[in-house]
């Protein structure tokens, strides 16, 4: 599997998944670009997965799973991403992470169900101000 994430800045990051013998070891093909953006600042706004099968010349495009839904959450529910869509000449359509998780979890924790983040920066900083105000010390501080 391959993926690849478009940044704010247009710049696109590709990444692989590893086909450990300990699947338990493996992680999704999006993980990698995810990370580097996230090093980089970046916001990511648009994310895609492709497989083949050996032997095989088809591209299959994947939906993002549950925890790569949850690693794109950090950048908002507008994040698009590819799914596939066999009603479309592509075989594929994007859709916002809104549209694919309409019953998002995150947002019971927010005023007006609001999806948290819209950036890693202001979740990071969100989530160290909360454990400082609950008296939750990290270890660093």
């Amino acid at each position: 599997m391959a993926a690849a994430v478009y940044l704010d800045n247009g710049e696109i990051l590709t990444s692989v998944s590893l086909d450990n013998l300990n699947a338990a070891a493996g992680l999704c093909a999006e993980t990698g670009a995810l990370c580097q953006a996230y090093t980089l600042d970046r916001r990511v706004t648009a994310s895609a997965c492709v497989s083949v099968e050996p032997g095989e010349t088809t591209i299959g495009v994947l939906a993002p799973c549950g925890i790569c839904q949850e690693r794109l959450a950090l950048w908002g529910p507008g994040v698009q991403v590819a799914v596939p869509d066999n009603s479309t000449d592509r075989g594929w359509t994007a859709r916002t992470l809104r549209e694919v998780n309409p019953f998002y979890w995150g947002t019971s924790f927010t005023d007006g169900n609001a999806w948290p983040g819209g950036g890693p920066a202001p979740l990071v900083m969100r989530t160290f101000d909360q454990r400082r105000r609950s008296g939750i010390r990290s270890g660093r501080e």
